[in-house]
């Protein structure tokens, strides 16, 4: 089963389990102390220890005292550990029935590819679902949310990237020695399998929460005009590169190339920040460097970024990743954090700050009458 080993496996909250108080990963599906079985619960935001009921498929999970729940029908291939209602007609969990294609199971590199595919995809929707955002499927409305996980034909291609809510993410992206080559080709600092999950998913908020909104002219201002050619200034981007002077503007050299790009760049990196500033509060992290300036990158972590100011998660940020960069070449690693926030760019997370926010506070009244008035202005 899906234990602590596994890639990219680290914490946001931490749990423990509910029998014997044994700290736990997001993605274990058994205790390695009592050896009790394990599920995570989306409603409670928990990893939940299970008992088995008599003579039924359920499992009473002991962080909700009367809680009857079952494994998503993907725990039958050992990718997912979320639980879903005993009582629900819907055989998969609130992240796995948004997956529209999964690769063919019978080739075995395809299972192991598609489960960290999974691992990564289930860690985006924690965030999602801790910030309150939309997550309907397509079934559900024409601009729900879908996913492919695609394997190139020998020959072929496929590339990893959004269109009209349907998120495609090639299966070599979790081959840790081919994203590695890509990186290094394409000249960046940062590729992961999660960051891929978070940068996709931008493009589709974009146009869910941007597009045609009353925040479309603020982003204009902030990001630049969307309107722009965005083949040919991708095609400009990998012809000649980003722009001189781009650090002073941009997250990353990539978010240069188009605003879309930019926008989930930044978004991408602010959800970096509050997942790892979750995870840095939960261990009660403190930073006090031994330096003469070491007051000025003093912190303690003990904010909530789903409630804080932009400002407070600038003001841990800096400190912490100065800290865990350090730690991580100590090791022999490459920078955690590898990237230098300018002014321009914490302006431009403020801007995502803001929209997420104020999404969050909506109803789903308010929601549902704008999904409706978006299907009947389509063409």
């Amino acid at each position: 089963m899906i234990n602590g080993n596994q890639p990219e496996s680290f914490a946001m909250k931490l749990f423990e389990c509910q029998n014997c108080g044994q700290p736990l990963f997001f993605e274990n599906t058994r205790c390695e102390s009592c050896g009790f079985q394990l599920g995570y619960l989306p409603a409670q935001e928990d990893v939940t220890a299970l008992e088995k009921e008599k003579e039924s498929d359920s499992w009473h999970t002991l962080a909700e005292p009367h809680g009857h729940y079952r494994y998503c029908a993907n725990a039958q291939h050992d990718v997912c550990n979320w639980l879903v209602p005993a009582d629900s007609p819907e055989p998969l969990c609130l992240a796995c029935r948004h997956n529209r294609t999964i690769p063919d199971l019978s080739q075995p590199q395809n299972l192991i590819n598609w489960r960290k595919t999974e691992i990564a995809k289930r860690r985006l929707f924690y965030t999602l679902l801790k910030l309150r955002l939309p997550i309907t499927t397509k079934s559900e409305e024409p601009g729900g949310l879908a996913f492919d996980f695609v394997v190139a034909r020998p020959g072929g291609s496929v590339m990893t990237g959004h269109q009209n809510g349907l998120i495609t993410i090639t299966l070599s992206e979790a081959d840790d020695s081919k994203r590695e080559k890509l990186r290094q080709d394409m000249g960046e600092a940062y590729r992961t399998l999660l960051g891929h999950f978070r940068h996709e998913i931008a493009h589709y908020y974009w146009e869910r929460l941007v597009k045609d909104s009353r925040h479309i002219e603020n982003f204009r201002k902030v990001f630049g005009d969307e309107r722009n050619d965005y083949a040919l200034a991708l095609k400009q981007y990998y012809a000649n590169g980003p722009a001189q002077g781009w650090q002073d503007r941009f997250a990353t050299a990539y978010a240069s190339s188009h605003p879309w790009e930019d926008f989930a760049e930044t978004w991408a990196h602010y959800f970096h920040m509050i997942d790892t500033l979750e995870t840095a509060r939960a261990f009660g992290l403190r930073i006090r460097p031994r330096v003469s300036l070491g007051p000025s990158l003093a912190t303690v972590i003990d904010l909530d970024p789903y409630k804080a100011t932009m400002d407070q998660i600038i003001d841990c940020w800096l400190p912490l990743t100065f800290a865990v960069n350090s730690i991580n070449r100590s090791m022999g690693l490459s920078d955690l954090y590898p990237f230098v926030l300018a002014p321009a760019a914490t302006a431009k997370l403020s801007f995502i700050h803001d929209l997420i926010r104020g999404e969050s506070s909506r109803t789903s009244k308010e929601r549902q009458i704008d999904a409706g008035a978006a299907v009947l202005a389509e063409p």
